[in-house]
């Protein structure tokens, strides 16, 4: 699979954009989506991969031959203008289409699509919760062509920084390092990106995303790789009641 979200759509944390991918850097330098495109569909010779586009926005991508992920099916889905690549299985699916009252033809991007249709238009009700009930191996990318957002989660994704400094999302750990240079890495396992809110664990979603630097063989910056902070969290609401009334009496004292 491939997605690249135009850099107005998406914005990356900054610490996945490496400075040894840069003009003065040596060596790999990104490559635009055009080109990143060329080169996942020269990688599938045997079956042409199918694409869409969304103008300058979106990329989608997507080829049922054996890649890099031999033993996961891949799915590609789109409704009402909501397009989904799947990856993997979803081992509860079909308690899952119980729950949501689908048909029992619905496959795992049509779930995706529909578990995120309600959160887009029932909310609010937590992501992370409903991430949490999804039980499996997996990986995803969703567009939605009406609200013009982005999201991933899980699996062996990875994930990077284009010349025009597009967010490239795949599979295929060889077409994003041919077109990411230094600025990629593996998408953290256990998280998910938005658009609008960025990249949070949802399996921890008070705890904040730390970013660890990644050095190669030759000592050059190359991304980061994130994970959970678990000695931070998100800022709560200030305490309130007698302590704080106490400590107000105190200062004015």
């Amino acid at each position: 699979m491939l997605a690249i979200f135009n850099k107005g759509l998406v914005d990356p944390p900054k610490e996945l954009n490496s400075p040894a991918s840069h003009p003065s850097g040596s060596g790999n330098k990104p490559k635009y989506p055009q080109e990143i495109v060329r080169m996942f569909q020269q990688s599938y010779p045997q079956n042409a991969p199918l694409s869409i586009g969304f103008g300058d926005s979106a990329f989608l991508a997507y080829s049922s031959s054996k890649g890099p992920q031999l033993h996961q099916q891949r799915i590609f889905c789109g409704m009402d203008n909501m397009y989904c690549i799947f990856l993997g299985n979803l081992n509860n699916l079909n308690t899952l289409i119980k729950q949501y009252g689908l048909g029992k033809a619905t496959n795992e991007a049509m779930f995706v699509i529909e578990a995120y249709r309600t959160l887009r238009d029932r909310g609010p009700y937590p992501a992370d919760q409903v991430l949490k009930d999804l039980e499996g191996c997996f990986g995803f990318v969703i567009y939605d062509g009406n609200a013009g957002t982005g999201a991933d989660q899980r699996v062996k994704l990875y994930w990077g920084i284009a010349a025009d400094e597009s967010v490239v999302i795949s599979d295929n750990l060889d077409v994003i390092k041919a077109s990411c240079a230094k600025s990629f890495a593996p998408f953290p396992s256990g998280c998910m990106y938005h658009s609008e809110v960025g990249l949070m664990s949802f399996e921890h979603p008070k705890n904040k995303m730390k970013a660890m630097p990644r050095i190669d063989s030759e000592g050059a910056m190359c991304g980061a790789n994130f994970k959970v902070d678990i000695s931070s969290k998100k800022s709560t609401m200030p305490r309130v009641g007698s302590e704080a009334n106490w400590a107000l009496s105190g200062s004015q004292a």
